[in-house]
């Protein structure tokens, strides 16, 4: 499996959008400050997921994600799924 994962420092409302192939390494790695671009927005957690059976859909959608130039649509996904019990 693949995904999109969204991670975000509510203190700061910034948001970093992503793809992999293993959640849990990929993680790890923002956590422990290896990922150059995380690292200087200061603490994020995970906020979103998706799914997907190809890295290429996995990157596509991370690439459409990124186009949007507002935070509106990532606010509004992520609110979304929670509300849907995601």
């Amino acid at each position: 499996m693949y995904w999109l994962y969204i991670l975000a420092n509510k203190v700061t409302d910034r948001y970093y959008v992503g793809s992999t192939d293993n959640l849990d390494r990929r993680l790890k790695q923002h956590k422990a400050g290896k990922v150059r671009t995380t690292k200087i927005l200061g603490p994020m957690e995970i906020v979103y997921t998706e799914e997907y059976n190809s890295l290429l859909e996995a990157r596509q959608r991370e690439k459409k994600l990124k186009s949007y130039k507002s935070k509106k649509y990532l606010k509004w996904l992520i609110s979304n799924d929670s509300q849907m019990g995601r």
